[in-house]
């Protein structure tokens, strides 16, 4: 099967970062502003092969476009321990307890292996605010980040991944998470090598390229979220027996889907109100933001 001309962009440009090089703050501030991060190569290989065997035999189903574009009909940290310890990997967990705090659910886990000569997935975000038939009502929290563990090296020719930096951040309508694109002009695309992470917020539109290799490009694809930014209808939650068997680095986040910190009724002046909040302080990228000097607020 050979993607057809169709499937073709034309072009791709491929972003160098120099990802090892980031300091915590300055990756924070990629991940908010640009819309994504990297983290390289922080899957032991040891254990992306005991992954990679765990789930050879998995049930796959395919997409509604292409036979070569395969998913594992259940989720894949019930097929495979090893996927199942990804869940609390302790350096992803130690980035994304920087990004939202300490209090972390984990929302979903996706397999996906795309066969040669796979066409490329459209532009998408993983997120929509009033739910959808693709996402359910997960897709509906309002904090919800995708976390895309490749276990493959990805190469221009393995089916690569591409985004529209700050697509995230728009208010346009042209930004509506209900919109899908063949591409975009300044859309930009990633290699990175096997075990490494990307990181990116629900609302991002991203997609990938064909898969021109001869091999097959396998993808591990987690969900997590803070535990405030609940969905805004219930979802089906985890199954008590399969969360008792869980290694134990991953139980501390399989909270009920259904935490939130949802509340209707609101004080304007409720008791005990803090006056420090270093998640959003406008110093945590690292920098000084040039209306401090203004401020005379030290850094």
């Amino acid at each position: 099967m050979t993607p057809t001309p169709d499937d073709d962009i034309g072009f791709m440009q491929l972003d160098h970062t120099d990802w090892s090089q980031f300091t915590r703050p300055q990756q924070i501030r990629h991940f908010e502003v640009e819309g994504y991060v990297v983290l390289p190569s922080i899957i032991p290989p040891a254990q992306i092969a005991r992954i990679q065997q765990e789930l050879a035999a998995a049930e796959m189903g395919h997409t509604s476009y292409s036979a070569a574009q395969t998913r594992s009909t259940v989720q894949p940290q019930w097929l495979s321990r090893a996927a199942c310890e990804l869940i609390g990997l302790p350096p992803m967990i130690d980035f994304l307890t920087a990004l939202m705090g300490p209090d972390i659910v984990f929302t979903r886990g996706f397999f996906q292996r795309t066969l040669p000569g796979s066409p490329g997935i459209s532009m998408h975000t993983d997120g929509q605010p009033h739910g959808s038939n693709l996402f359910g009502w997960e897709g509906s929290c309002p904090r919800l980040i995708r976390v895309l563990y490749y276990l493959d090296d990805l190469t221009p020719e393995r089916a690569p991944f591409r985004l529209i930096p700050r697509s995230h951040l728009s208010f346009h309508a042209e930004a509506s998470p209900y919109v899908r694109y063949k591409s975009h002009p300044e859309e930009i695309s990633l290699v990175v090598p096997a075990g490494s992470a990307v990181i990116i917020p629900s609302l991002l539109l991203h997609g990938s390229h064909p898969n021109r290799d001869t091999q097959p490009r396998e993808l591990l694809q987690l969900g997590y979220r803070p535990a405030w930014a609940g969905p805004i209808q219930p979802v089906d939650d985890w199954d008590p027996q399969l969360v008792a068997q869980a290694p134990e680095i991953a139980k501390p986040f399989l909270q009920s889907l259904n935490t939130t910190g949802a509340n209707w009724h609101q004080e304007h002046k409720p008791t005990g109100m803090r006056t420090e909040a270093p998640g959003i302080n406008p110093s945590r990228w690292g920098d000084n933001p040039p209306w401090f000097e203004d401020l005379g607020v030290p850094f």
